[in-house]
């Protein structure tokens, strides 16, 4: 199989999605309670360093419920970018327990910057630039998803 590596090269060639070559990731269920509802995803799981140095780079589009939750084990002060990235996103920056801790709202497409929450995370979930605000998301708002143990592990599916 193909590795993302070579992907780049492909891309004006084939016109095709990076993601097109990758191996799949695990899709799961991923839902955020706030003080007035909650909001459900679906998300891919990055949680090996190629998945997570990938990322959403070169994708042109996302659905409105859909993102990557990127799964830092153990839990470290992760240093985000939006390099090859094509659209907006949020970064919301998640303890342990699946506390936001911190939202990055709508970074910028293609910025070299580098986006951290300055403190050890668990994870970083990314979703559309603007969401986060239009859904009512704040810090300190919970991330119900099993890699927090605050949700039943579920059987995931691939791409």
């Amino acid at each position: 199989m193909m590795k993302r590596t070579v992907v780049p090269a492909l891309m004006a060639a084939f016109g095709l999605a990076a993601s097109a070559f990758a191996d799949p990731m695990a899709i799961t269920p991923l839902s955020i309670e706030t003080d007035d509802a909650t909001h459900t995803f679906t998300v891919e799981i990055a949680d090996d360093q190629e998945e997570i140095s990938f990322g959403l780079m070169e994708r042109e589009s996302m659905a409105e419920n859909a993102g990557m939750l990127f799964d830092f084990n153990p839990p470290r002060d992760p240093q985000m970018f939006m390099k090859n990235t094509l659209i907006p996103l949020d970064m919301l920056f998640i303890s342990s327990d699946g506390t936001i801790e911190m939202i990055a709202r709508n970074a910028v497409p293609g910025s070299l910057r580098t986006i951290s929450a300055g403190i050890p995370v668990a994870a970083v979930l990314e979703i559309n630039g603007g969401r986060a605000a239009e859904l009512g998301i704040e810090p300190l708002d919970t991330v119900i998803h099993p890699l927090f143990g605050n949700a039943p592990a579920e059987d995931t599916t691939a791409e």
